[in-house]
Parts: structure tokens; sequence; C-alpha cells
């Protein structure tokens, strides 16, 4: 058993997957704080100063001048600001995996492209001649 299970886990694919995983979470972390402490606070800042992280509504009733004050107390919130930047977060990761995704297919279809063919087949004697020729070599056929 531990045999097959070595043999599963030292396939190329599984650990392919494995090195991917953890460098997409490595990425998350990236874009997360890209979002929180690079592209927020500007566009915050010119909606008049607003901290999306701290935008909440309470939903066991009280005024707290912030989300960290509303915790503390232990009320019920809904943290609309957090899922803004988490949407925010999704977003960029998604389209950097989509621009990414379309460059390894634009790639795989230049190597997938056949090369075009430099022979044709003559009607005649059923040999292969070069595209350009206008008689047959091999039964000296005149080609259309």
């Amino acid at each position: 058993m531990f045999k097959e299970f070595k043999e599963f886990a030292m396939k190329g694919n599984v650990l392919d997957m494995a090195v991917g995983i953890i460098i997409g979470a490595a990425f998350g972390k990236i874009i997360t704080s890209f979002v929180s402490d690079v592209l927020m606070p500007p566009i915050g800042m010119l909606m008049g100063g607003m901290d999306f992280s701290n935008l909440f509504l309470t939903l066991s009733g009280g005024e707290f001048a912030s989300l960290a004050a509303a915790k503390e107390a232990g009320a019920a919130t809904l943290n609309y600001g957090l899922f803004l930047n988490t949407v925010i977060d999704f977003l960029i990761v998604a389209f950097a995996i989509f621009l990414l995704v379309k460059q390894v297919n634009r790639m795989k279809r230049k190597e997938e492209a056949a090369p075009a063919p430099d022979t044709k087949e003559c009607p005649f004697c059923a040999s292969a001649i070069a595209i350009k020729a206008t008689r047959c070599p091999n039964c000296t056929s005149q080609l259309g």
C-alpha cells in the first residue's frame, strides 16, 4: 500500500498540482495585500476618507465606532466592507489567471499548428510532387 501511495504521490501531475496550489496560495496572499494595502486606501481617500474594511452593519443593535469595537462588544455584524475587499481580491486573481491561461493557450496553439504542406499528390500517378510543380516529374503529365 505504501508503494502504491508513493507511486501516486511521485507522479508528475500530482507534484505539479501541489506546486501550483502552494504558489496559488502565496499569490492569493500577495493580491490580498495589494487590494487592502495599496488599492483600497486611495479609493477610500477619493471617496472622502472611507475605510472599506471598516464598513459594517450591526445586527444586534447599538452604535459602534469601528468594526473592532463591535467585535469586542460581541455584537453580531454584517461586514460588507470586508466582503467588498474579498470580491475585489477575487476579481484581480481571476483576471490574472485568465491572462495566464490565455498566454499558455496561445503558446500551445503555436506548437500545435502544423506546417504548411510542401508537396501535393499528382492526380494521374498519385506520387508526391512539389506544390509549385506544373508537370509531374514521374509521369510527365501536365498539371493544371
